[in-house]
């Protein structure tokens, strides 16, 4: 009887040995379920750096700044600062709209309504006739923006409006900042077309996300401008619509007229005070018909 079972456990060994082996020729070979790769969450902005936020910029609270959720991109300002994004993405998006605060760091007010418009996003109250998908950047230019005092410039002492590629860069921003604005320091366009990294994000932004339309918030000029093909909206709010022209290196001349994705750029009154609210949300109402009348399938 022991010989019996010993018998039976050694055959056992044998086959589970066997099993083991690689499969002979015109075997199949047991299927193994693909190993998951968890993709990393995102990096979300701290409560420090809401805080850094908050204490800069007018008319903006913790709640505000924690509620939007900003994701670190994995770009970085020349001082190594990140650019933070947030999207907002529902199902089945028609467009996509790129929204930029801060350009120029001493344009505080506009990093405010960026994080005020990210909140209206999300309001279920306010309904959009197509669904789009935001793409919020609302401190362009951190270091600009967290300079004592605050700047215009990036680190590099470069007007990030001024540093796109636009056609005939070199020769027309030395025109540009030799002879039209004699120099100033707050205009200089920089050593090279997208010479720094944070143009060189809103340009990587274009390339991957491919905007059907750039909103960039601006102060303290009070006036709606517009580049690139549709029909310009009329106003936002209480913002109406004066074309400025274009400028050598801006974003406008090459968004909307050298790339052909239409560029809204909305100068608020005030670079140190946000409008009320109200108004807020209003130009918000006013480019969300805007959008949907003019962009889009079955637009006008």
């Amino acid at each position: 009887m022991r010989r019996h079972t010993f018998l039976i456990a050694a055959v056992l060994v044998l086959l589970s040995a066997c099993s083991d082996q690689a499969p002979g020729p015109g075997a199949t070979a047991p299927v193994q379920a693909p190993l998951a790769i968890a993709k990393p969450p995102p990096v979300l902005a701290s409560d420090a750096e809401c805080q850094a936020l908050v204490r800069r910029l007018p008319n903006l609270r913790m709640p505000l700044c924690m509620q939007a959720q900003l994701q670190d991109s994995g770009a970085k300002s020349v001082k190594g600062l990140p650019l933070y994004t947030r999207d907002l993405r529902p199902e089945s998006p028609r467009l996509r709209v790129l929204v930029l605060g801060a350009i120029h760091g001493d344009e505080l007010s506009s990093a405010s309504v960026a994080f005020h418009w990210m909140a209206l996003a999300q309001d279920p109250a306010i309904t959009t006739p197509q669904p789009i998908h935001w793409r919020f950047v609302p401190v362009l230019n951190p270091d600009g923006l967290f300079h004592l005092p605050p700047r215009r410039m990036n680190a590099n002492g470069v007007d990030l409006n001024r540093n796109f590629p636009t056609p005939n860069w070199e020769r027309d921003a030395a025109i540009y900042w030799n002879e039209r604005v004699r120099k100033d320091p707050r205009r200089w366009p920089g050593p090279q077309a997208m010479s720094e990294p944070e143009t060189k994000f809103v340009h990587a932004q274009m390339v991957d996300f491919k905007p059907d339309l750039i909103v960039s918030i601006h102060a303290p000029y009070g006036v709606l401008d517009f580049d690139g093909p549709s029909v310009p909206p009329s106003k936002l709010g209480r913002l109406y619509l004066d074309q400025v022209g274009i400028f050598p290196g801006s974003l406008g001349n090459y968004g909307g007229v050298h790339k052909g994705v239409p560029v809204v750029t909305v100068e608020l009154p005030n670079a140190m005070r946000t409008p009320l609210d109200s108004e807020t949300r209003q130009m918000w109402v006013d480019l969300l018909r805007w959008v949907s009348e003019r962009l889009g399938p079955g637009a006008r």
